[in-house]
């Protein structure tokens, strides 16, 4: 009996010091995701502070972020590419008049992996012709681009959420403003299909009413009013008149 004791208390020790073995090496695990974390972040921030971003006032029409790539590789290791779409609005009218059926860009921002790279980039191709191939469509255009010092790729995206905040507010104002009009004009319509069934049905009463009192008109109802006399005519009538003796007296005694 005390050899087995002795065993199931062994085992369970054996069990405690496994547990905590594997505690503590998920624990080990942890911190050291933690610090590897730490240490991406770290990179990712020196890196940040060296990169350098140029800014596209204009995109030349058929011009993708692909192109962007291509042809600004040559000059430094590009590490972002963002354009922002063209009105969606404008894309429409464009396509209903026949022009350029696919997706264009308004402005954009090229981020490389170094300022010095960024800047000479800027200084060297800023109001330059694009080239390239003779048959590409942007062949003739001329690039507008500039440096932006103190400029990092997060203010980019705190720009852009703040754009797409305003835009999901504006086109939250108009989707309500559209459905109060629609509810107002659903209502007219139900209001005037009441009155239309009101009407209808007034009509068949009436038809009713006159098919069992043997199709007899209704009378015609004429109403008389009392008229009152024109105010002219007692005013006129009501005006006293002087003789013809005072008029003489008055006229005869001036001439004397």
């Amino acid at each position: 009996m005390a050899e087995t004791v002795k065993q199931g208390q062994s085992k369970s020790d054996l069990l405690e010091k496994q547990n905590t073995l594997d505690d503590d090496g998920m624990r080990r695990k942890a911190e050291n995701l933690r610090a590897r974390k730490k240490k991406r972040s770290r990179k990712d921030l020196d890196g940040a502070e060296k990169h350098g971003i140029c800014y596209l006032s204009r995109v030349p029409p058929h011009m993708d972020p692909s192109h962007v790539r291509q042809i600004l590789s040559k000059y430094g290791d590009i590490q972002r590419i963002y354009l922002t779409p063209e009105d969606p609005t404008a894309q429409v009218q464009r396509k209903q008049a026949g022009g350029f059926r696919g997706k264009e860009f308004s402005e954009g921002w090229v981020e490389f992996t170094k300022k010095s790279v960024a800047k000479r980039v800027a200084n060297m191709l800023n109001g330059e012709q694009i080239g390239g191939k003779r048959r590409s469509s942007f062949y003739y255009d001329i690039w507008n681009i500039k440096y932006l010092s103190k400029f990092k790729w997060d203010d980019l995206i705190s720009e852009i959420a703040e754009k797409n905040r305003v835009r999901e507010q504006k086109l939250s104002l108009e989707i309500s403003a559209a459905n109060r009009e629609r509810d107002f004009y659903m209502s007219k319509v139900e209001q005037s299909r009441a009155l239309k069934h009101m009407q209808e049905r007034k009509k068949k009463n009436q038809k009713a009413e006159g098919s069992e009192s043997g199709d007899m008109p209704e009378p015609k109802v004429i109403r008389q009013f009392p008229q009152n006399r024109p105010v002219a005519d007692s005013s006129v009538q009501s005006k006293p008149r002087l003789s013809k003796d005072i008029l003489a007296g008055v006229f005869s005694g001036g001439s004397k």
